[in-house]
C-alpha cells in the first residue's frame, strides 16, 4: 500500500487522503452492527465495533485481512454522538484494524434502511 498525503492539504487524522494498491478488488456492503440472528448490539459504541466485525469478516471470507482495505465508508445517524464517542471509537477500531489507516469518509444521515441501526459501514479492498 502506498500512502498519499499531499503537503498542499492538512494533514489526516486517523485516515489518509488516499491509498494506492493493486490486486482484485472486493466491495464489502453496508455493514450494521447486528450478529448472525440479525439482533442489533445496544449502543452507538456496541454497533460501531459489531458493524467493523462484520466488514472484517466478509474481509477474511475472501481471504483478505484489514490492511488490504482501500476505503472505509461510515454512515452514521448522529455525528454528535460519532464526535462524543471518538476516544472509545479509536480504541474498538485499532483493536480490530491496528495502524492501518484508508482513505475513510463519514457521512451523517437521517436514518439507516435497518430500524435501530445507528451505524452503517461499507468498504473497498484491493486483494493481492
Amino acid at each position: 500500500m502506498r500512502v498519499i498525503n499531499p503537503s498542499s492539504l492538512a494533514a489526516p487524522k486517523g485516515y489518509n487522503h488516499g491509498v494506492v494498491l493493486e490486486g482484485k478488488i472486493l466491495f464489502v456492503a453496508g455493514q450494521v452492527g447486528w450478529n448472525e440472528q440479525s439482533e442489533l448490539a445496544q449502543g452507538f459504541t456496541a454497533q460501531f465495533e459489531r458493524a467493523l466485525r462484520n466488514v472484517i469478516e466478509v474481509l477474511k471470507s475472501a481471504n483478505g485481512e484489514p490492511k488490504h482495505i482501500g476505503r472505509l465508508t461510515l454512515y452514521v445517524t448522529s455525528k454528535r454522538e460519532y464526535l462524543d464517542s471518538r476516544k472509545e471509537l479509536g480504541k474498538i477500531y485499532r483493536s480490530i484494524m491496528g495502524s492501518h489507516y484508508p482513505a475513510m469518509t463519514l457521512i451523517e444521515v437521517k436514518d439507516l434502511l435497518e430500524e435501530g441501526a445507528l451505524v452503517e459501514i461499507e468498504a473497498t479492498a484491493v486483494l493481492p
